[in-house]
Order: C-alpha cells, then structure tokens, then sequence
C-alpha cells in the first residue's frame, strides 16, 4: 500500500523533497553544534576534542553578566510591542482588502503593499536614518514646518521601539495579507447571504463571518510567531542603534553577535542562544496545548 502511495503521488513527494531537505541540512544537522554551549570550544580541538564544562556558560550569563536581565527586557519588550502591535496590523488589513469592491484599485493597493517586503533590510534601515535624519530627514521638516522642535529621532533611547516596529509593520503587513485573505476566499459565500437575510450589515458579516473565518489561521500563525519570541531579528537593530540607544536597543540577539562573532566566544554565544531556543519551544508547546483545549485548531 505504502508502494502504491509514493508511486500514485511521487510528484506531490517529490515537490516536498527541497523543503524536507532544507530543513534537515540546515535545521536538523547543525543541533549537533549545541554541545558546545556545555565545552570550553576551541576550532583546534574541535567539538570531541573541546574541554566539557557543564552549565558555566549559562552561569557566566545569568550571574556573571552585568547587562543580562537589561538585554532579557528589551527583547521582550520588542517582542511584546510586535504581537500588540505589528501581529494584527495585517489581520484588520486583510478585512480593509476584502471590503473594496473595486477589483482593479484592490489588486493596485495589495501590490503597493507588497513591495516593502521586498526591499532587502538595509535598504529599509537606509530609509528610516534618511526620513529621521534630524537635519534633513522629512519627519523633522514636517516637525519644523509645524512649529516644532526637531527630534534626534535615532539617538533617543525612548523612540527605538516606536521606529523598529513602526519600519517592521510597514515592511511586513502587506505580505502578511496573504494568508489570511486565503482564508478569506475559503469562507462558505452562502455564509455571507445567510447574514444578509438576518439583517446583518456589512460591519457585522466581517465580524461574524469573515473574522471566524481567519481564526484558524490566526490561532496557527500566533502559536509559530510566538517560537520567534526570544529571537528579535538583529539585522535591522544593529542598522538602526547606536551607543546612545543601547537602554532600549541592545537584545539577546545583538549581543551574541558580538560575544559570538566579533569576541570568537563561540560557547558562550551558543549557550545564550540555547536559551533563547528554550523559551521559545515552551512557549510553543505551551500556547499549542491551550489553542487546543480551547478550540478545533493547533500546530499538532
């Protein structure tokens, strides 16, 4: 039977084989490079030939490391700030889109919205320093022209988060329409005329319909967005920040960067980012178990 299968569908299988192998060379074989978050590792000696030392790494953090509860804050706090804020944005965008009526205006403003996504993250961290340059930024000339004092917008530790989810959403939500106005078009349309009959307005069938509609989607990519908690994309800070903005700015991810990379402190990077790995897969157990016990929808 298992035959027949693989030979009835061996183009489905065989459109599966990238990801599958994707994820097996560069997800599955480097866990194997975790063991050197419990050795003093030397590229010498190699990971079998490197001194084991058990939990120091993670003692050297947690206790040894001045900034360590600062770096833990911020990055929750990114985190936090990007599921109140950026997480929806492409949900109540997704609503906007399905209620223009207008087919060509709709598919000119999906593809406006789509194209920040492709811009790579330097050119998007070139754009915020350009627009919040605090002499010839545009952000400032409008300030000025309204009578306000101008703002060093990049070197105020208060405004980071504000910029960094503020560039996120604007760089992510159009893309992020995709799924859910997939689940849009899977919604029953007698669903849709039923309402009507009822007397429902277009405001209560996007509540009613077109919103329980997108909850399974939503459940799903909540549940996976939260495995990412801990891991705030580095790129785009280390564009954006600077010694000025290091209260608000400097996460996990940055200092490993600089611990791990510029410092060639390899174990120490590696324990810290176990950590964060942790985090993230207890949050995913944890949040799939409640999605679960509360709903029809879950990752398994």
């Amino acid at each position: 039977m298992k035959r027949s299968m693989l030979k009835k569908h061996k183009a489905l299988y065989l459109l599966m084989l990238p990801g599958i192998l994707y994820y097996i060379i560069f997800k599955y074989v480097p866990m194997y490079g975790v063991i050197i978050a419990f050795q003093n590792f030397s590229i010498g000696r190699g990971i079998m030939g490197s001194k084991f030392v058990g939990l120091k790494h993670f003692v050297d953090f947690f206790v040894n490391t001045p900034d360590a509860w600062k770096l833990i804050r911020n990055t929750v706090m990114l985190n936090l700030y990007d599921l109140l804020f950026r997480f929806p944005a492409p949900i109540v965008l997704a609503l906007l889109f399905h209620e223009i009526r207008s087919k060509r205006f709709k598919r000119f403003v999906q593809s406006v919205s789509y194209m920040p996504h492709f811009l790579s993250t330097v050119v998007i961290a070139g754009i915020m320093v350009t627009f919040l340059s605090q002499q010839t930024g545009i952000v400032n000339h409008m300030l000025s022209w309204l009578g306000f004092e101008r703002i060093l917008f990049l070197g105020k530790p208060e405004w980071f988060r504000t910029i960094y989810i503020s560039s996120e959403i604007w760089q992510t939500v159009g893309w992020g329409t995709i799924l859910y106005l997939a689940a849009i078009a899977g919604v029953d349309p007698t669903l849709y005329e039923a309402a009507k009959i009822d007397g429902a307005n277009r405001f209560q069938q996007m509540r009613h319909v077109t919103l329980v509609g997108m909850v399974p989607v939503m459940i799903v990519l909540f549940v996976l967005t939260l495995g990412h908690f801990m891991e705030t994309g580095f790129q785009k800070i280390i564009l954006l920040y600077n010694s000025m903005t290091y209260e608000t700015a400097d996460v996990l991810n940055t200092f490993v960067y600089r611990r791990g990379i510029l410092s060639a402190d390899f174990s120490f990077a590696t324990a810290v980012g176990l950590f964060q790995a942790a985090i993230g897969f207890i949050l995913v157990v944890t949040a799939n178990r409640v999605v679960k016990k509360y709903s029809d929808t879950s990752l398994w």
